[in-house]
Formats: structure tokens, sequence, C-alpha cells
């Protein structure tokens, strides 16, 4: 990390480790500001972007442990937009030759990212287009979202493929708020984000801390650092979308995640809060209960059976669950996992990792938007972060 964040590298970053309900590692690195003039802090807060996938996925968890909402059924019970989906076979953008999806979209279609969406998979150009000219990232807030989003035509039949996408994951959050009848945002709060103590998480930034937010870089043509030109590096703080994205748009430091992991690790609450005392747990006691350990067993195994190979796209060894990727061989992957290992990154370079089988928790948080095949831009650090932090923790006896 040290080496990564020298000039002409990543401007900063945070690293937290948690092992066996203890912070072993908790670091800060280089600075902050595109200047480097404002050193990083562990309590810097950073855009974690899909990371925010999976705490929208326990959101709807909660509820269908408390009977309102039903993984197994059609979408279209909670929100009757989604009724009577349709798939592009042909034609134009515009006027696109339609049939009968087979199959309505569940819940546990939109949790496992196989509603069928377009999803940048081959195939899925002119369903892609049909949505673009519906535009529901345009929409004010999320009901508007699904209801441009209910006007296109699917890309495959529920059920039959898993495509990446955000719109699945807004739709949870919509869908939260229609069972909940609270905003996501007041939801979250709620149910999360206070029981967890999660004080530096959210959809925007309270002015006063501004001030701890990364800059959010990119790398230019020209191969070197610069600011990101998008909205979110424009008013830093402010709401990263129209809407409270549940499939991107929180910020979060590195010990409210890593409160909402080991809630996650332990089977739905943080079992003894004290081992976090760096971030502000001394003699904290048991948290509360936020999640049954069954639901959390749920969230955490791969939920891709159906399919043939049961994994997802990006990694011939990772299977998904209800809101992140799971290691089912780690032989195919190029980073060291448990088999069962849980996380998910984000797209400004942060990532988190749950291995249930080494009782750890790690994250890594950056802030800066890669650029595939531009010269110069800092290589991907997410293998190496992994690779030696389980070496020191394999190498370590456990704490007594």
């Amino acid at each position: 990390m040290r080496a990564a964040t020298r000039p002409g590298g990543y401007l900063g970053a945070v690293a937290l480790i948690v092992r066996d309900g203890r912070i072993v590692d908790f670091r800060a690195y280089g600075q902050r500001d595109i200047a480097r003039r404002d050193a990083m802090r562990r309590d810097t807060i950073f855009r974690i972007y899909s990371m925010s996938k999976t705490v929208t996925s326990a959101a709807v968890m909660q509820l269908a442990e408390r009977g309102l909402i039903d993984v197994e059924a059609p979408v279209e019970r909670y929100l009757p937009e989604l009724a009577d989906r349709q798939v592009a076979v042909g034609d134009s953008a515009d006027a696109p030759r339609l049939r009968p999806a087979r199959g309505s979209i569940t819940v546990r279609h939109l949790l496992t990212h196989t509603a069928g969406f377009a999803a940048g998979l081959p195939g899925d150009e002119l369903a892609a287009a049909a949505t673009r000219l519906h535009d529901p990232h345009g929409a004010s807030d999320l009901a508007g979202f699904v209801a441009r989003l209910a006007q296109a035509p699917l890309a495959a039949d529920p059920g039959t493929r898993f495509g990446y996408d955000g719109a699945a994951t807004e739709t949870l959050a919509r869908l939260v708020e229609v069972v909940s009848q609270q905003s996501f945002d007041a939801y979250l709060r709620e149910r999360l984000f206070a029981p967890l103590r999660m004080r530096d998480t959210g959809f925007e930034v309270a002015r006063g801390a501004r001030g701890r937010i990364a800059d959010l870089t990119t790398t230019g043509d020209d191969g070197r650092l610069r600011l990101d030109d998008g909205p979110s590096q424009r008013r830093p703080g402010a709401p990263l979308n129209a809407y409270a994205s549940g499939a991107g748009g929180l910020y979060s430091t590195a010990c409210d995640y890593a409160r909402f992991a080991q809630m996650l690790l332990d089977g739905g609450r943080i079992a003894e809060r004290s081992g976090l005392a760096d971030c502000g747990e001394r003699d904290a006691g048991p948290g509360p209960r936020v999640l049954r350990a069954d639901t959390v067993a749920a969230m955490l195994r791969n939920q891709l059976t159906m399919l043939d190979p049961p994994v997802h796209q990006f990694d011939p060894g990772e299977g998904f669950g209800f809101g992140g990727a799971v290691v089912i061989d780690p032989a195919k992957r190029a980073a060291p996992a448990s088999p069962g290992q849980f996380g998910w990154p984000g797209a400004a370079s942060t990532t988190y990792a749950i291995d249930p089988i080494r009782k750890t928790v790690a994250i890594a948080l950056l802030q800066h938007v890669p650029r595939t095949g531009i010269a110069g831009d800092p290589p991907r650090l997410s293998k190496d972060f992994y690779r030696l932090a389980y070496a020191g923790i394999d190498a370590t006896p456990t704490p007594p």
C-alpha cells in the first residue's frame, strides 16, 4: 500500500483487517487530495458504489424475515408495473420485436442478478438500447426509476442467466420503500445504520464532515492522475444520484463498513463489539441482532445452482449469493480465498471480503476510477491486497 500510494500512483488508501472480531491491522496511506497536501486518515469518507448492493440486499432480507417479502414471489406482487415482461428479440431499439417472457421476475432473481435485464452481455445490445431510450437513471426517485425500467424489454428470460446490472438492485431499493412504507434512505438509517452505529454511512455527507471525503481520481489520456470529471467529484458529499441508489449510492468509511461486514460474519449481529476498539466500540457490549443467522447463511451461500456452470460472469471460481460473490472453487481464482468467502468491489477501487473459515474481514478503500488500456493507470491492488493479508493471517497464531 505504501508503494502503491507514492507520487505517480494512487493518492491514498485505507486498509482494515479484522480477525476473530479484533482489528489486527488498520492503517491509512498517502494523501486524500490531488494536491497531496492532506494526509489520508482512517476516518476518511469514500464513495463505495457497488458495495452498496450488499447493504440493499440485507434490507430486503430483513423484510423477508418479517414476512413482508416472499423471496420466491413474482416482484409484480409488490410492484405491479413489472408484470407481463417482454423480451427483445429483433428489429430496432425504438420499435423492438418482442415476445412474452417465459416466467415472471421474482425477488430472488433481483437478488441474484438473474432477472434478465440488459447487462452488457453478448446479444443484449437491442434491450440495452431500448432501456437507454427510457433512461431509468434520469428518474428523480426510485418510483420513477422502476416506472421507466418497466417500459423497456428484457434481454433474456428471468432465471436463465447471470447478468450483473444496477437495475435489479435499484428495483430492490424501491421494493423496500413500497413494503416498509418508508423512504429507502430512512429505512436504512433506522434498521441498519443506527443499530450498527454506522454514523458516517449514507447517501449524502453532512456538510460538517465533507472535509473528510477523499478526492475521486481517474487517469487522463496523458497517463497522469487527474480529478474525475463527474458530478461526484465536483460536489463531494452531495447525493451520487437523484434517487437513493441501492446499487451504488452510498458513502461510507472503513470502520462503518467493517461493522456491517462483521455483523454478517457473526451471523446477524456483532458478537463482541469491544474487539472493534479502534472504531470506537470499546466496552459497548454485543450489538443488536439485525438479521437471523439462517438469513445471513442464505445471503453468503451461492444461489446460482440452477445455472450451468453456477458462477457469475466475471470469475469462473465464484458464484453469487444475495448481494455479493461467493467463492466456490479457490483454485480457479487468481487471488487466494477460502471456500465460502463472500464480498464485492466498488467501481472506484474499493473492495471487501468476509472469510468465514479464517474468521476475517478485509477491507481496502481507495478512490480511483480505473481506465482499462490507458498507459499510466495505476495497477489494480485487490489481488495483492488479499494475497498479502491472508499470508499475514495464515502466518500468525490465532489470538487468545
